[in-house]
């Protein structure tokens, strides 16, 4: 087994050792060199939020057949960005396939979770009553969210991969727009994508904003904690939103807001799981609180969007 010299394990405890880390993942990222560790990312994710589909939809019995589309999908996806650490091969074949099955599958249930709202008595003119008593309406959108992040990293170069250019997504050649897209692909591995990444988690910040009031609403605001996502995510989104414009917002703001996001996001899921373990049985009604307590993985959603929006203030702009 190799062990580090003394000196060598110091040096990598210096402040001025880290800061040539953190520099070199900083590089990294600004030229779309960082494939392993956005695939691993999408994949743990995948695992998550098929976790808490599972769960979700075991509370509903399973009603229609394609409640266990995400329970099937998450562990490929999950395999997919498993591998796609270890294989240049798999991160440009399989990724791309298990991530867009994931979108395909996130877009299905958010439209099936608005169907479910609007078949409810009252439908839509009781929005208050329908959203809050109902299925989570944004949660789809935290599993498609994965494979948004697979498909990303499909597109990106390795830390270690050669400067020469290597051939296109094959994939990208089956759509019809084609050739805008093999574009967008360029910029992608240049890391020359800001202005969408940081639309994206705009996007993400939003709705997961819009998520975390009413169901903070539907427990009354018990906590002052539970009004922080409420306040946190128009930031993001204002930051997000100002990146597309400014350079100076998104070098400045953006990674601000982020990781304020990320806190609260990283905060609100411990609070979620404090409060499943403190309800009657804890842990020996495991799963019982698990299906009827605060969902644990809900307050994620914000924090994907805070590591979006800082992944972005570190990227460069297209054109």
């Amino acid at each position: 087994m190799t062990v580090f010299p003394l000196a060598n394990r110091t040096r990598l405890l210096t402040r001025p050792g880290l800061e040539r880390d953190v520099a070199q993942v900083a590089q990294q990222i600004r030229e779309g060199r960082f494939q392993r560790g956005l695939s691993l990312i999408a994949g743990l994710a995948s695992l998550l939020s098929g976790f808490e589909a599972a769960e979700e939809h075991y509370r509903a019995g399973y009603g229609l057949q394609i409640m266990y589309t995400p329970v099937l999908i998450s562990p490929l996806l999950l395999i997919a960005g498993l591998w796609g650490v270890f294989s240049r091969r798999a991160a440009r074949t399989l990724l791309p396939i298990a991530s867009i099955l994931t979108l395909i599958d996130g877009l299905a249930g958010f439209y099936f979770h608005i169907r479910n709202i609007a078949r409810r008595p009252g439908g839509w003119r009781l929005p208050i009553v329908n959203v809050v008593m109902g299925p989570p309406l944004f949660a789809p959108v935290l599993f498609g969210l994965s494979g948004y992040l697979g498909l990303v990293a499909s597109l990106l170069r390795r830390a270690d991969e050669p400067t020469a250019p290597l051939p296109g997504a094959a994939w990208l050649h089956l759509v019809p727009t084609g050739r805008e897209l093999l574009s967008l692909e360029q910029d992608v591995r240049e890391g020359r994508f800001q202005q969408q990444l940081a639309a994206v988690a705009a996007a993400t910040a939003l709705l997961s904003g819009v998520e975390s009031a009413y169901l903070h609403y539907k427990n009354a605001f018990l906590s002052r904690m539970e009004w922080t996502p409420v306040l946190v995510s128009p930031l993001v989104v204002a930051a997000g939103l100002g990146t597309i414009r400014s350079r100076t917002v998104a070098r400045t703001v953006l990674p601000l807001a982020s990781l304020l996001a990320i806190a609260d996001g990283t905060l609100g899921f411990y609070f979620h799981v404090r409060g499943m373990l403190r309800r009657p049985g804890g842990l020996r009604n495991g799963l019982y609180n698990l299906l009827y307590g605060p969902p644990p993985f809900a307050p994620l959603l914000l924090a994907a969007a805070g590591f979006m929006g800082l992944v972005a203030s570190f990227l460069r702009r297209a054109g």
